[in-house]
Parts: C-alpha cells; structure tokens; sequence
C-alpha cells in the first residue's frame, strides 16, 4: 500500500500491513436486502449486497448520504433485520437470532457511532457508561472492570483519572469519541463497526481517531468496517474498499485499485472532491 493523503485533515502515513490480513472470511453478508416500508412508499435502503471481512482486515464502505452504507453497518452489527438475505459469523447463521440470543453477537462486534454525545447517558459519568456497558460479559469482577476500563482507556489516548470522574459535557468531542471506542475495546471484539466515527470531529482529531483504530487492529488483532462520506478518509485506513450509491455496490477492490483506477462514474466523482489524493 502507497502513503496517502487522508483527505480532510488526516495526514499522511502508513495504513494498515495488507500481508497481515488473514484471507479466510468469517463474517459473510450474502445477498442481503433491506427495504423500509410497504407498497408505493417502499424504499430499498440496501439492495442484494454481498460483503465478506477477513480477519485483522480494514474495510471502508464510502457513498453520499443516503447511499445505504449506515443502513449496512446496522445490518451487520443486528441492529436491524435484513428483508432477505443471510448474515454468518464464523459459518453459523446469525440472520434470525433475536433478544438475548444475539449477545455473544454483539460481544463480537462492536460499534462505534457517528455522534459520540448522543452515545452517552448525560446524567452518567464515564465510570457509569463504561461499567454499565460489561453486561454483555459474565462475570466480571470489580477489580476486572477498572482494570478493563483503565487499560482500554489508555489504549485509546486518555488518562483514567483525567476522564473516568467526569460528565460527558466536561469532555471534548475527540475525548468523547475516544471513550466510546474504549468502550467497544473492553468487549475485546473481532470486529469493530465505525459508523461515520470522525464525522462530527474537527480536521485536527480526525487522523486522530484513524490511527486509534489503525492500532486497534495492529494490538488487537481486530478487523474494521470503517462508514464513510469521505473517499480521502478511506484511502488513509483501508485494505479494501467498497463504494455504495442509492443501496447497491457500485464498485469494490483493493484501495489503490478503487482510488487510482476507479471504474465507475459515482466513484471518479467522489475522487474529485479530494483535492490532495495522489500517490508519494
């Protein structure tokens, strides 16, 4: 993989170990639709998409608003159900599970949203958001959780004591993002769903928060799916990337491939509101 520019304030640097990617899939989206609504007023989000991450793998799904790529990211992390269409971890059909059976699913994966103030209880401090958030896993004492709590927040840049004590109006926007990351982090997660995660982040902490999860997959061994507007972003953290339009897959490949030999039109126009992409 080539250095790159991040587009919109992320620098340049050095994405992902592509070697490290281990080739086999284990989470598999086959064929999956989803459509909201009935009738005339049906509207398809995502149209019979095919998607498959490999472990410790970067996958970064890029489109407009309205593409259907956080309709996506929802189907994976079983936040919604697919109209048709197979979801697998690891070979086994997860497509239909519902309430708690879908626990050991999400201590699999993991998200991080768009709006890191939103993701907060704001009558909890961070000590309160992180603890509550060990109920997907049994049996953790408390001197296991501060011990969870402290590590992931380190891992992610913050001090324990600077942040685990304060109301979620006390801390920045990159702090707070932070937190929600450290959060996923204390599942120990295979795979790490980003939604739109820099999005609402200043240019000068979005490759910030590109390189938390660049090491995230390096430390952890974790794959990401990375949601996206911005192609430059993509370009800076993926392996692979997968350009959507209107709920369909419009284009996928390697990242050099898609961002220096784009084939599709929809892609050739993001490309064009990166005004530093180019190859060092």
């Amino acid at each position: 993989m080539t250095e790159h520019s991040a587009g919109n304030g992320a620098v340049a640097g050095e994405p992902g170990d592509r070697s490290s990617v281990d080739d086999r899939p284990f989470l598999e989206l086959r064929n999956v639709t989803r459509v909201f609504g009935h009738g005339k007023k049906a509207v398809t989000a995502v149209d019979n998409v095919s998607l498959t991450l490999r472990h410790k793998e970067i996958v970064t799904i890029v489109g407009e608003s309205g593409s259907g790529k956080s309709t996506l990211a929802r189907l994976v992390l079983r936040l919604l159900n697919p109209t048709s269409g197979t979801i697998s971890l690891d070979g086994k059909d997860v497509t239909k599970l519902r309430g708690a059976a879908l626990k050991p699913y999400w201590r699999e994966v993991q998200a991080v949203f768009q709006d890191p103030f939103a993701s907060f209880n704001q009558f909890f401090t961070v000590r309160r958001v992180l603890t509550r958030s060990l109920g997907l896993l049994a049996n953790v004492v408390e001197r296991k959780a501060e011990t969870l709590m402290r590590e992931s927040l380190e891992h992610v840049g913050l001090s324990p004591d600077d942040v685990l004590d304060k109301w979620p109006h006390q801390l920045s926007g990159g702090q707070r993002q932070r937190v929600m990351i450290a959060r996923a982090l204390m599942m120990r997660p295979r795979i790490l769903v980003a939604d739109e995660a820099t999005s609402m982040l200043d240019a000068s902490l979005r490759a910030n928060i590109l390189n938390v999860l660049s090491d995230l997959r390096r430390d952890y061994q974790m794959t990401i799916l990375f949601i996206t507007h911005d192609i430059g972003q993509a370009c800076y953290i993926s392996d692979r990337v997968l350009v959507m339009s209107k709920g369909v897959v419009v284009e996928e490949g390697p990242t050099d491939d898609v961002i220096f030999n784009p084939k599709n039109e929809y892609t050739q126009r993001l490309l064009a509101d990166v005004p530093k992409l180019h190859a060092v």
